[in-house]
This record gives C-alpha cells, structure tokens and sequence, in this order.
C-alpha cells in the first residue's frame, strides 16, 4: 500500500489518501474502513438522460464521488471491494443522498475520511504501507486425488485453487490405472503452482501430506521440471520443504505451520509468532488454565487487576458496527500496553484467526495465575439472583396491600 498523504488533527479526525498496490492491500482497506466513514474515490455511474423528444439515453460517466459509508463487502477470492452508500457531495449527476456504490480498485488513490483515527486504524496504516512486513508462503495440502494450492501472507491465507481427480483403486496384478491417475493428479497440482505462485516473492514453498504423497508429487515435479528445463521450479528447489499433515483439507495447515522446521524458516513473521502464541495459549490452558483466560468479562477483569502479558484479539471485533463494542476492544488494548503486555491483533482469513474467533475472538495470557475470578463471577450471580428475588417479593406485598 502506498500512502500518498496522511492530515490527521489533534482530535484525531481527519483524512489519509491511500493507493492499494496489491491484494493483500484491499484487506488492509476492508479493514480500515468503517460503518459512518466517508470515502471519496473515482467511480463509474449509469446516467440517463431524457431528450427534447422524449427518448432516453443511457451513458456510463467516470465521476469522483464522495459517499457516507453504510455497508462494506470484501470478496478475499477475488479482491474485490464493495463500499455502498448516500452521496454527501452534490454534483451535477448525482443529488445528495442518493446511493452509490464504490468499487475500489488496485493503483487508483482513493482518500478515506473518519471522525476518530484510533489507534488500531492508524497501526493498520503503517502496516500496510510497510513493505518489509510482507512474507509470503505458498503451501500445498494434498492428499491422493485432493489438494489445496495456497497463498499465506501476512494477514490472509487464500485458497487460489482447489484440485480434486478420482483416482483409481489398485487391482491384482496390475497397478496401471492406478498409476496414471495419479500422474495426472500430480501434474494438474504441479500446474496449479505454476500458475498461482510467485517465486520471486514467495519465500517457502510447502509440500504437505500424509504418509508419501508429498514426496511422490515432488519427485514428480522435479522429474519433469528436468526433462523440459523448467526454470521456475529447478532455480527455486532449495525453497520447498516437505512437512506431514493429516489430510489435504485446508484446516491441515494449522498443524503443518506449527511443525518446527516450518516454523524455524519462519521465525520473523507475524503470522509464525501468532501461531506460536495461540499454541502456547492452548497448552496452557490444558495445564495451568488460571493462567489462560478468553471471553470478555474474564480477559477484561484479568486487564482490571494488570494480570495479562499477552493480549490475542481478532481483527473481526474492530470491524464492529456498534461503535461502543469497537472502543471498548481499544480501551483494552492501550490499557494491556501501558501495563507493558504485548498485544497481537490476528487476521481472521489466516487459520489462527479462525481459532481464535472460535474462543469469541479475544483471549490472553497471563503473567500470574487468577484463580478466583469464576468463584466471583459466581458469587455476584448469586448476589443479583437474590436481590431480584427480594425486590420481586417487595413488589408482590406492595401489589397485595
């Protein structure tokens, strides 16, 4: 992402013009812009024109307008990016108040208008447009006659094709047909990550299956890499590592980015470190759970008394319409930081985040255990029970008499 200029005030209102460079760029985007925001961008709008004689002409006008903000669709397949809503900036084609729809698009500028620049929208800017944060992974999960080819970036995992062949059952005496399926299933996959991976980019190549899948399908791929010179694959060969997984469902990938050879190539990357943290979360949870809270009355009274070290949010509960959700998750955490806890925010299109999400989305750890908290939580329960019950009866001898 390319910020072409930033003017926020001290209130922290204000406007950033931002140009999306590549896909990942327009999850940043999905991300930044809320419900209530104002978004001026180039567009293109229908306008009907009614002649002297009666007769309507239709024509498609670039305009650049400027629109508040009232729905947002991300289709991370595709990059596409949707912003609907009401015109604030009369023209000469378009009223104020009438509904538009923006599609942004990759190398157009567009500027984004907020009340409130808080501090995640401003970390997620200088994330964005920080080019040493990218480091991409390609894995394939695969198992015989399925596989997953994917693109792992810092915030996104994608499935860029998905690759399912029958293959044959072995028979007695003869293996043949067998044989052939699976040579065409290798070479639709050996294809697919020609098609879909960058190895100008792509740092790590992942070849993961159960039992030698994996193995077969790389011999294969450098077999003929050989025989017609394949350059993509022959200069590249030192960057393809060969894990075991489960299966060659997506979910496997969980389990082949917590393998600790992966996780050595990976060491400096966000997306490892997140994996590392939610492993240790877990872990703890099985062993010392005073010390592993999720859920947001227990996180938030762990912050209360100073007890969190490591702070786990989804990137999900910041794209919350209910504006008082979204700053209640900030209050949190600028109070876990200045209390010098370490704060990961995860994508929720990345494994991990789908993890998390299933925890409702925040969780920690903490630095000393807390054991008490739900023997609180329980004792206020039954404090409030009570009170109802005595101001029911209260209510009941006041209605009598």
């Amino acid at each position: 992402m390319k910020l072409i200029k930033r003017y926020i005030e001290r209130d922290f209102s204000g406007h950033v013009v931002l140009c999306p460079e590549e896909l990942e760029d327009m999850w940043h985007v999905y991300n930044l812009i809320s419900i209530g925001d104002q978004l001026k961008a180039k567009t293109i709008r229908h306008i009907q024109n009614i002649s002297a004689t009666g007769s309507v002409e239709s024509q498609r006008l670039s305009l650049t307008l400027t629109i508040t903000v009232e729905n947002v669709d991300f289709d991370a397949q595709a990059g596409l990016l949707r912003i609907r809503g009401r015109n604030v900036v009369e023209n000469k084609y378009v009223k104020m108040g009438m509904y538009h729809t923006i599609d942004l698009e990759l190398n157009r500028n567009f500027t984004l208008y907020k009340a409130d620049w808080d501090i995640i929208a401003r970390e997620r800017v200088e994330e964005a447009c920080d080019i040493t944060k990218t480091a991409d992974i390609a894995a394939v999960v695969l198992q015989e006659g399925l596989a997953n080819v994917c693109l792992i970036t810092q915030h996104m995992t994608i499935v860029r094709q998905r690759i399912e062949h029958p293959i044959p059952r072995k028979r007695k005496g003869s293996v043949t047909n067998h044989e052939k399926g699976l040579e065409k299933f290798y070479d639709q996959v050996m294809q697919a990550i020609l098609r879909h991976v960058n190895f100008d980019v792509v740092k790590v190549a992942i070849l993961a299956s159960p039992g030698f899948v994996k193995d077969q399908l790389y011999e294969y791929v450098f077999a003929e890499a050989v025989k017609t010179d394949n350059k993509a694959f022959l200069e590249n060969k030192s960057k393809f590592l060969l894990i075991h997984s489960s299966s060659g469902h997506k979910h496997s990938l969980q389990e082949v980015l917590q393998d600790p050879v992966v996780q050595a190539q990976l060491a400096d990357t966000k997306y490892a470190r997140e994996m590392m943290t939610l492993d240790k979360f877990f872990k703890m949870l099985n062993e010392d759970p005073d010390k592993a809270f999720y859920g947001w009355n227990h996180v938030k009274k762990a912050g209360d008394l100073g007890a969190i070290g490591t702070l786990m949010l989804s990137d999900e509960l910041f794209r919350s319409a209910d504006i008082p959700t979204r700053k209640k998750y900030i209050k949190l955490v600028k109070s876990v930081r200045d209390m010098g806890g370490k704060v990961l925010i995860f994508s929720s299109l990345h494994v991990s985040g789908e993890n998390l999400n299933q925890l409702t989305g925040v969780a920690a750890i903490l630095n000393f255990p807390l054991p008490d908290v739900d023997e609180e939580e329980e004792e206020e329960e039954r404090k409030q029970n009570t009170e109802t019950v005595q101001n029911t009866e209260i209510e009941a001898s006041s209605s009598s008499s």
